[in-house]
């Protein structure tokens, strides 16, 4: 099933940056700690809506992009 990008292209580029901002704030500045972990892994989630710029909850949400 191939997915319908409905992230545009400005957005995606923040979101890789803020993702790789929370996975190196999480792993450097929490440590060990199990909320580092989730903060982690909500970065890695976020980098990847970027790079695939697909977003399912904005999906949900019945987000779209303008057709061109």
């Amino acid at each position: 099933m191939f997915y319908v990008k409905n992230v545009p292209t400005r957005e995606r580029v923040v979101r890789v940056i803020a993702g790789f901002a929370m996975v190196s704030c999480g792993l450097k500045w929490l440590g060990t700690a199990p909320l580092a972990y989730l903060f982690a892994g909500a970065g890695v989630i976020t980098v990847l809506t970027g790079f695939f710029g697909f977003c399912p909850m904005c999906a949900m949400a019945g987000r779209r992009l303008k057709s061109e």
